[in-house]
């Protein structure tokens, strides 16, 4: 799941492999702003079949929040 994601971050939104890690933050290290934090979200839910409730999202702050809530899907 790590890989798919990191492939999402790097194609949709065209950040540098080098700077994913699972510590890193969305935000701060990676420069994620909100709205594409929601696109992000949109993409995984149409990528992967799921649906991601806003409680959840609120709860991703590192790379490794995003991957571990996809792997309990």
């Amino acid at each position: 799941m790590y890989e798919k994601f990191v492939n999402l971050l790097v194609d949709e939104l065209q950040i540098d492999r080098d700077e994913i890690t699972m510590d890193a933050e969305l935000s701060n290290d990676l420069g994620i702003n909100s709205i594409e934090l929601a696109d992000l979200v949109m993409i995984c839910e149409d990528k992967f079949g799921i649906e991601i409730n806003d409680d959840d999202i609120r709860k991703f702050t590192t790379v490794a929040d995003v991957v571990n809530y996809l792997e309990t899907l």
